[in-house]
């Protein structure tokens, strides 16, 4: 068997790594545009990995537990607006050690990961004696579906048995006429919303804890950091994911000491005081979610031969920050159904049917939740936040969609 990956992110990197390793006889070859002597160990943006992930990577030999900060704790709450008990404000309180697990995630940044990953293939590249090559700083341009493959076009054409696409981008980058040829047209929602990201410092604050607050804007997240050689003690860095709507922005007009201000509005005292922001970049938010994960269909009729898996097959709401936990999970289950596969064609249409309920539950859960915070009416707030007193009162419940977040559906 042949593969050709597109895309040498995290997704495609865990991908073309495990199947390295899990299928013995399968030619890999990856392709990126990113030339092969950039570093990308510097790549400050921030990632969010649930436990399930921590785990794939930790088995691929490329966990970078020194540069990963767990999540040991998560405060889930609702900003402003009346409820049922004037005076209170529903929290729900999601621990580690109530789920009985050391850390319920990590998080770290982009190049943290890729960095151990890239080196681990280059490495399986190395000892592979040609069966794994490396085509980076090789843009592939297009995907043409062949009787029995896919010819791949990255100057010149090569033909494989399967094509697995892994390069994605944020909402407005992903075109929707992306590599492959679709069967129908991918569903998408523009938010208008804006992401505002970033680091703030703080003092006083718990290690491990983070924050989801949800407000009459849009979401806002503290994702705790690891810390800085040589910060102050009691000194905490968290990565920032503030959520607005994109008209009438009420961020992009402020300096940052107003938005270190309304910041200190918007977070409950728990989080600690607020001492320092990073300037803050933004970027467009919607969803972007492919009908099937296996694409394309050959001019005899037979099944498609390229898959879409992470941010090529679904773009997401950072609201439950589960893009990459998705991808990863996409990765994982494609090469379990390859590992014993006689039929490569029936191989691919149980992956489809397999990671279905995973897909479409989490692209609703989050779409509800980026969308139903915000919606405005009589009652509707206190409706939001019955509900989250609700699930801290049922602790079987809560537990359910914890695991869910952490491992998807299984």
């Amino acid at each position: 068997m042949s593969i050709a990956v597109v895309g040498a992110g995290p997704v495609g990197l865990a991908l073309a790594l495990h199947a390295a390793r899990t299928l013995p006889h399968a030619q890999i070859t990856l392709f990126d545009s990113r030339p092969v002597e950039r570093d990308v160990s510097a790549d400050p943006r921030t990632l969010a990995l649930s436990l399930g992930s921590v785990q794939l990577l930790r088995r691929l030999g490329a966990w970078p537990a020194e540069a990963a900060q767990p999540i040991t704790a998560i405060q889930v709450s609702q900003a402003g607006g009346a409820w049922a008990m004037p005076g209170a404000e529903p929290v729900v309180h999601i621990s580690a050690e109530a789920e009985g697990v050391l850390l319920l995630g990590a998080v770290l940044s982009y190049g943290a990961l890729v960095s151990p990953l890239q080196q681990a293939w280059v490495a399986e590249e190395r000892a592979s004696a040609g069966r794994l090559r490396s085509r980076f700083g090789t843009p592939v341009a297009a995907l043409k579906d062949m009787p029995g493959g896919v010819e791949v076009d990255a100057g010149t054409a090569e033909t494989y048995d399967l094509a697995v696409v892994a390069e994605g981008g944020v909402y407005t980058e992903r075109p929707a006429t992306a590599l492959g040829v679709a069967s129908q047209p991918p569903l998408r929602r523009d938010y208008h919303q804006t992401a505002w990201v970033g680091t703030v410092t703080l003092e006083g604050g718990t290690p491990g804890l983070a924050f989801e607050r949800f407000t009459r804007h849009g979401p806002a997240a503290l994702l705790p950091l690891k810390p800085e050689p040589g910060a102050a003690a009691g000194s905490q860095c968290a990565a920032l994911v503030w959520c607005v709507a994109s008209e009438d922005d009420p961020v992009r007009a402020l300096t940052d000491e107003q938005r270190l201000a309304v910041l200190a509005t918007i977070f409950p005292a728990a989080a600690g005081r607020l001492t320092g922001l990073s300037p803050l970049k933004d970027f467009p938010l919607g969803l972007n979610a492919e009908r099937r994960l296996v694409q394309g269909r050959t001019e005899h009729g037979g099944p498609g031969r390229t898959v879409r898996i992470g941010n090529a097959a679904q773009t997401l709401h950072p609201v439950a920050g589960q893009g990459l936990n998705l991808g990863l999970r996409d990765a994982y289950q494609l090469v379990a159904a390859l590992r014993f596969a006689d039929d490569l064609d029936a191989a691919l249409r149980r992956v489809e049917w397999a990671r279905a309920p995973d897909r479409w539950s989490l692209i609703a859960g989050t779409d509800l939740l980026a969308r139903g915070f915000t919606w405005g009416g009589p009652g509707l707030a206190a409706v939001r936040g019955l509900g989250l007193a609700a699930l801290q009162a049922l602790p079987p419940l809560k537990s359910l969609l914890v695991r869910r977040f952490m491992f998807g559906s299984r």
